[in-house]
């Protein structure tokens, strides 16, 4: 079998799979986990297969009409090549994680057919947008990726939270789309044609007339699809979801999709120094902010929503100083542990029994209680912390070098600027992170809050993904950095010296920092009752926000959740955490500017409406009404009416005629 024959069942698989599932979950519900499951475990094996055989050579590409458009033609194409074989093999193999996982995860819930039907067809999408040639046929799966995140982070419907996340999603994303849209009919009408390689022809041979509208009308929908700044905040409530569902979404679908694209297209972007340039200060303001804001979030799933928000702004970032091979290293890292992060905190949020109890200041006890989930969610944290040797270590190092490179002038593809931005922001960056990662370890296994029921044991298809993850976690950078090169633009990804030392450096500055403000918020809190002012560093606002919490935690069984008050947040940040914890307002930003006029206009629309245009048409009625009342009194068919009206006509005309005759 041809290469393009078996690119072609790759995203085909999981689509039949999760036609299948849908037609069959109720009928046949026995069937829904191998249909769950076989798909994408097949789609792994062929897109392995397909890597192997693109073996970072010459792109393979095929092409077909799919219909004349009279004008600029839409085509079926493949175009496969370093990039898009390995990020396909991401894609498969953490959706078989997922889906393998779901089956423990799910398994008493009665929806789970249909949820594992739209995750096969989530990664039908993602897998369509990885090989697809032809930018038409990607954004089908681009927008099919879209309706997935919206059901599936619906999943609990039954929450208000969960619709409002779900609809939330898909509005903010929606947002970023439409000009996404018109960016791709401006590039294609420049180009002449819809296939990815003639637009890079077209743009090798300088036939873009408008590059940097069209690269910034673009970057409206890659903000919106991998959640930067400032259209990052529907991400965070997305984790009203299933915890499997936002692992798919963090490691390899949704968010992965837009910087892929910019990877795709790069030389477009790099076309326009003003495109660069946003790029990098989108990616700056997105990985400071997003690691503030985890530094302050107590929700476990929270904190690893900022953190993929942080992490995909090293990928921009890196794409903004000309270097996708960086990006897509990051990228391919990145899916392997922000996966067993996610995973692992489901197995945390399963051994509680519910989806709700994911704040780390109420955990407790969870060393011994899960030891599969504490050992692998250690790999993975030491891996977004950038600790050597493991894989996060690597791959920042390559976006970081590659800033580094930029700010020493030796590149043509993106301004100095754009440089300098990253790797400040990127060196900062990562002292957030290992703050926030210890501050996670810490609460999450060594906390001092209310010990919940234990559950039980986690079913087996949980904890060997969390194993099977953590391999590529630890070991995946050690080897990647020697031999991705040659899959991608043959750029050297080896650490430089000197941002290795700087990043590591600052990553156990920000571990030990954080550490010692536990122990001395854990030693302030031994000595002090929960809800004291001394135990909270914010003083009286602390003391009310604690006793308010402890107030208003619902009991589980017997037991209420009260909060631990050793959070090295609150004294690390200060004055800041509340703000960080509220994403620094953004939502109530947009809600004042967008949301209350939208509102406002509607309310006023509404009132011209009822009072205005309803006065006039009820006044326009009533006329002929009132008309046709008085008629239908004069022919009531009552003959004594008729005869006295007959009567005093007669008086009324004689009347008139007498005094007419009088005066003349």
């Amino acid at each position: 079998m041809t290469t393009t024959n078996l690119a072609v069942l790759v995203p085909l698989l999981p689509f039949l799979g999760a036609a299948a599932g849908l037609l069959l979950g109720r009928t046949a519900p026995g069937f829904a986990r191998p249909l769950a499951v076989l798909p994408p475990l097949a789609s792994l094996v062929l897109a392995s297969l397909v890597a192997v055989r693109q073996g970072g050579d010459a792109a393979v590409d095929a092409h077909t009409e799919l219909t004349p458009t009279g004008s600029v033609p839409v085509e079926l194409a493949l175009h496969i090549d370093g990039f898009a074989a390995l990020v396909a093999v991401l894609v498969a193999f953490v959706a078989t994680c997922v889906q393998i996982y779901s089956t423990g995860y799910l398994r008493d819930d009665p929806r789970y057919p249909s949820y594992a039907a739209l995750v096969s067809l989530f990664t039908s999408a993602m897998l369509l947008v990885v090989y697809s040639g032809d930018l038409i046929v990607l954004l089908v799966g681009w927008e099919v990726m879209g309706i997935c995140s919206y059901f599936l982070v619906g999943h609990y419907w039954e929450t208000p939270e969960a619709r409002t996340a779900s609809l939330k999603a898909f509005l903010v994303t929606k947002l970023g789309d439409v000009p996404f849209l018109i960016g791709l009919f401006a590039l294609a009408t420049d180009a002449g044609s819809f296939r990815i390689t003639r637009v890079l022809g077209a743009v090798a041979s300088g036939g873009i007339d408008h590059p940097t509208p069209i690269a910034l009308l673009l970057l409206a929908g890659v903000a919106g699809k991998s959640a930067q700044f400032p259209l990052h905040t529907w991400l965070p409530d997305a984790m009203a979801g299933p915890t499997p569902v936002s692992a798919l979404i963090h490691a390899a679908t949704m968010v992965a999709a837009g910087v892929y694209f910019v990877a795709r297209l790069l030389p477009l972007f790099e076309s326009s120094q003003a495109a660069m340039v946003v790029l990098a200060v989108m990616a700056a303001v997105t990985m400071a902010g997003s690691g503030l804001a985890a530094l302050a979030q107590d929700d476990i799933k929270r904190v690893l929503a900022y953190s993929t928000i942080g992490q995909l702004g090293y990928m921009t970032g890196a794409l903004a100083v000309g270097d996708r091979g960086a990006a897509v290293f990051h990228l391919l890292a990145h899916g392997a542990f922000k996966a067993l992060l996610f995973l692992a905190a489901g197995v945390i949020i399963h051994a509680a029994g519910t989806n709700s109890l994911a704040a780390m200041s109420r955990m407790h006890g969870l060393r011994d209680r899960v030891p599969d989930a504490y050992w692998t969610m250690t790999v993975a944290l030491l891996a977004l912390a950038a600790i050597p040797p493991f894989s996060g270590f690597f791959s920042k190092e390559s976006v970081l070098g590659a800033a580094e490179h930029v700010t020493a002038g030796h590149t043509e593809h993106a301004p100095g600027a754009a440089g300098w931005i990253v790797l400040v922001a990127g060196l900062l960056t990562a002292l957030l992170t290992a703050a926030y990662a210890a501050r996670l370890w810490l609460l999450a296994f060594r906390g001092r809050g209310a010990e919940a029921p234990d559950h039980g044991r986690q079913p087996l298809t949980m904890t060997v993904v969390l194993w099977v993850l953590a391999v590529p976690s630890l070991a995946f950078g050690g080897f990647a950095y020697r031999s991705l090169p040659g899959w991608f633009d043959g750029r050297d990804l080896t650490p430089t010296l000197l941002t290795s030392i700087l990043g590591t450096g600052l990553a156990l500055v920000g571990g030990l920092l954080t550490y010692g403000a536990w122990q001395r918020t854990t030693a302030l809190a031994a000595r002090t009752p929960l809800g004291a002012v001394a135990a909270h560093p914010e003083g009286d606002a602390g003391l009310v926000e604690a006793e308010a919490i402890a107030a208003h935690e619902p009991a589980y069984g017997d037991i209420a959740y009260a909060p631990d008050p050793a959070d090295p947040a609150r004294l690390l940040l200060g004055p800041l955490h509340r703000h960080a914890a509220a994403g620094f307002h953004l939502d109530a930003l947009y809600s004042a500017l967008f949301v209350r006029p939208v509102q406002a206009a509607a309310s006023l629309v509404r009132f011209l409406d009822r009072e205005v245009v309803d006065t006039y048409v009820q006044a326009a009625a009533a006329g002929p009404r009132l008309l046709g009342a008085a008629v239908r009194r004069a022919q009531n068919g009552n003959v004594q009416t008729y005869v006295s009206a007959l009567l005093a006509g007669t008086v009324v005309l004689a009347v008139a005629v007498l005094l007419v005759a009088t005066g003349a």
